[in-house]
């Protein structure tokens, strides 16, 4: 197929009958094809978004191992973007207009720590640990929790007092956990989430609060309360 250039307005040294007319709208036409930077293609102007849009579907060990590679995809890997996608891809849309202070990679490594400890939480109440469940808190008399039955302990030593009596006349249960949001400011964490035990049981709406404490996330509140199922909800209604 023979090739065709495009010089000083001309096809191949032929006037140009193209729709477009007039020297003036092929010129403007020719600008937009441009480099915006002097030197620098157009395909290499679009390295970056085509880098980023193909790192959004990594996964987070994907992502890491890249960032292992070379000084290139180190520099790639880092991109806040790429970071962001991934937040969004692996926990929720809910914080897109946020902008982290110390970058999306920083909270993203953040909140799964933050995931990670709030899964120990209920590891802790199905093996009825009280001696994890003392690690877990923070050793503070302003600390507070609040169980599903209503009742409210404030101070450490109240706390624990009241998981011990849990984890004495309750069998360890296992929860399933949906519905889990996070949220990171300043050296505190909250986490909200619905706990299943069972279908006969409406969920639980469960509120845990944490604070970073020499290194690591201690619990500092807990609030649980146990979601009326449209069954209850109907006969409350009633009367």
């Amino acid at each position: 197929m023979p090739s065709t250039s495009l010089t000083n307005g001309t096809v191949n040294g032929n006037a140009d009958s193209s729709p477009l007319g007039g020297g003036g709208e092929r010129a403007d036409v020719v600008a937009m094809l441009a480099d915006d930077k002097p030197g620098v293609s157009m395909m290499e102007q679009l390295v970056p978004e085509i880098t980023t849009h193909a790192l959004s579907y990594l996964d987070y060990p994907s992502l890491c191992r890249l960032s292992m590679t070379n000084s290139l995809m180190r520099k790639a890997a880092n991109d806040d973007n790429a970071w962001k996608a991934l937040y969004h891809k692996d926990f929720t849309l809910e914080q897109d207009g946020i902008r982290p202070v110390n970058g999306w990679k920083e909270y993203y490594a953040t909140t799964r720590a933050i995931m990670s400890v709030n899964t120990e939480f209920f590891t802790i109440i199905r093996d009825r640990s009280l001696q994890e469940m003392g690690r877990l808190w923070l050793n503070s008399d302003y600390v507070k929790c609040i169980h599903a039955s209503g009742e409210y302990f404030s101070g450490y030593r109240e706390v624990m007092q009241s998981w011990e009596l849990c984890f004495n006349w309750e069998e360890g249960y296992d929860f399933q956990v949906h519905n889990v949001r996070t949220r990171i400011v300043s050296g505190m964490a909250w986490v909200t989430m619905k706990a299943y035990v069972n279908v006969d049981v409406g969920p639980f709406l469960i509120t845990n609060l944490f604070e970073f404490h020499n290194g690591r996330w201690h619990l500092v509140h807990h609030h649980s309360s146990v979601m009326l199922n449209d069954v209850v909800n109907q006969q409350v209604l009633a009367q």
